[in-house]
């Protein structure tokens, strides 16, 4: 067994859609990011590699290479579960929290569960997604930005 850590900030900007574990959360508003700005994706995957040893989301995905503007972040995130099936390892649960002030995620918690389950190839029960606040505090609380912290539990194949 083997756990990782994974965490992504992104600041808010630019049009939307924004998303959270490939699910649409807000249509009007948008961060600013190399890829979509999936924090959650982005987390997720980094918490995958490191619970692994592959190194981190920069290292396979490096933000100043122009092949991943714009990118589907659950895509990148797929490509991360792939190479940990590689290295012997398949996810056994994963557990989510996402900092924002303003950012509702209660009403996609359920998509959000799904289809993150589907891309680490996981039943949804091994998904657990919640959100929390600042309170008003930093940058999180001033609204401009969000963020996402992910465990992961990994086993053997």
């Amino acid at each position: 067994m083997r756990v990782g850590w994974g965490t992504d900030v992104h600041r808010f900007g630019g049009p939307g859609p924004m998303k959270l574990g490939g699910v649409v959360v807000d249509e009007s508003r948008g961060v600013e990011a190399t890829s979509d700005g999936d924090v959650l994706a982005h987390a997720a995957a980094d918490a995958l590699l490191g619970a692994a040893a592959l190194g981190d989301l920069g290292d396979l995905f490096p933000s100043g290479d122009t092949r991943w503007r714009g990118a589907d972040s659950m895509a990148l995130l797929a490509v991360t579960v792939g190479r940990v099936r590689v290295a012997g390892y398949r996810v056994s649960s994963i557990d989510v929290t996402v900092i924002a002030e303003k950012v509702r995620v209660s009403p996609h918690r359920e998509a959000i569960r799904h289809r993150l389950a589907e891309v680490l190839e996981v039943e949804a029960d091994r998904v657990s997604v919640k959100a929390t606040s600042t309170d008003g505090l930093g940058f999180l609380g001033r609204d401009e930005g969000l963020a996402a912290v992910v465990v992961v539990v990994l086993a053997e194949s």
